[in-house]
């Protein structure tokens, strides 16, 4: 490597390490320069102008510009360090936000998704996780909560056209029934009186009877976007709250695996619910649960509202 390449690696560490400076005094405009070039009257050559291919100053930079709400610009530094990095946390996670603002809920999911399993699989209990779960709870509840509108209008559309041809089909035979009416003489008259109310009171109590048959259904299909309490088969025992990422012990037991790891680490090697003597490498993945997890999340998304 070549004496320029070097100063110029040592240069560009220099002005990043000044950005973060800056950042951290919330002076975002004077750390964008650090991250970059500054083009005016003369062009001063900052971190990325001399290094452009490491990743860490395009996120650094997109850090910068999320604290100002440039999601545009965001979401570009952040598709350029994944292009360098495909495994870069904080390129997914704000990569995610940027999807998030602009209400791309799916790929913000995907983004956020990645960044999670990514961070999750180095530190569990790492903060940077906690927050990369709170915000796809957050794009997940938001997806949810669009598309449940958008259903609920559908349904009640389809619900008052379904109601209306009842009542048309009901007023229809009804009619009928008056057009057929021929003459009768007086004495056949109270007769027929009885004949026809009876006639119509079983006409209405079909057309009652389909009413409550299109409300069963509708009401039916709106289940699953009533809240009710998530299945605790679904949770740790330990926090009560949904797994994300649940392991299973010899004991039969299964934890969530940040808040286990944490139990043996800080409290004792032991299983909390059975007391046995537990190690962590003892613990495995319960695949089998997670994804049972998942697919109730997928279904119910208003789940997802306590997390963020």
């Amino acid at each position: 490597m070549s004496a320029k390449i070097v100063s110029a690696a040592k240069q560009a560490e220099l002005l990043k390490e000044q950005g973060n400076l800056y950042f951290k005094k919330e002076r975002l405009s004077a750390a964008i320069d650090a991250y970059t070039e500054w083009i005016g009257i003369s062009r001063v050559f900052q971190a990325i102008t001399l290094c452009p291919d490491v990743p860490v100053y395009w996120t650094n930079r997109a850090l910068c510009y999320q604290r100002k709400g440039d999601w545009e610009r965001v979401e570009a530094d952040c598709s350029k360090a994944l292009e360098l990095d495909k495994a870069s946390v904080k390129a997914h996670y704000m990569l995610g936000l940027a999807l998030l603002n602009s209400q791309h809920y799916a790929e913000a999911i995907k983004q956020l998704e990645k960044a999670l399993d990514l961070g999750g699989g180095a530190n569990p209990a790492a903060y940077m996780v906690e927050q990369i779960w709170q915000e796809l709870s957050k794009a997940r509840y938001t997806q949810w909560e669009v598309a449940t509108a958008a259903r609920r209008a559908k349904q009640k559309e389809i619900r008052e056209m379904c109601e209306v041809a009842a009542k048309r089909e009901y007023d229809e035979a009804v009619a009928a029934r008056a057009a057929a009416e021929t003459p009768m003489e007086d004495d056949d008259i109270v007769e027929s009186d009885e004949s026809e109310w009876k006639a119509i009171s079983r006409l209405r109590e079909i057309y009652q009877e389909k009413l409550r048959t299109i409300a069963d259904i509708f009401n039916k299909a709106a289940e699953s976007d009533i809240p009710s309490e998530i299945p605790e088969h679904l949770c740790c025992k330990i926090t009560m709250d949904v797994f994300r990422d649940p392991v299973i012990t010899p004991s039969g037991v299964s934890y969530e695996r940040a808040v286990l790891l944490e139990h043996l680490r800080k409290v004792g090697k032991f299983d909390p619910w059975t007391r046995a003597p537990l190690e962590p490498e003892q613990i495995v993945s319960n695949l089998a649960l997670k994804e049972a997890v998942q697919a109730y999340m997928l279904d119910h998304g208003w789940a997802y509202k306590p997390y963020y």
